[in-house]
């Protein structure tokens, strides 16, 4: 994707995730925020690389590995699941095969982080 449209839907879901979570702002600020922006280019970063070798499977495996780390921290699935589906939804808005082929990633990786929920809870 071109970079200024990554831009455009980082700072959407940014927005989106701090408005539906305004205690974010009051516990971590500012740099909380910047957080949020970097882990969302991290999060295409992985999606880019999943683009180019067309492996769902590196996604997902990040999606796994980063939630085991977001919630051994005290983060609940919720959230990433939550960034992960704003980013969907905000891919929505392009019609070409790479914003496509994100939102597969997506998708799967979303799926996978419902059953890891429902594994812990088993």
């Amino acid at each position: 994707m071109k970079q200024v449209d990554v831009v455009k839907v980082i700072e959407e879901v940014v927005e989106g995730i701090y408005k539906a979570y305004p205690m974010l702002e009051e516990k971590y600020g500012k740099l909380g925020r910047e957080k949020c922006v970097v882990d969302n280019y991290h999060h295409f970063k992985h999606l880019d690389t999943s683009y180019t070798l067309k492996e769902t499977k590196i996604f997902t495996d990040y999606a796994i590995w980063l939630n085991n780390i977001l919630t051994s921290r005290g983060m609940k699935e919720e959230h990433l699941i939550d960034n992960f589906e704003r980013i969907h939804a905000s891919l929505q808005n392009f019609d070409d095969k790479e914003a496509s082929s994100y939102r597969e990633y997506l998708a799967s990786a979303i799926s996978e982080l419902h059953n890891e929920k429902i594994r812990k809870v088993n």
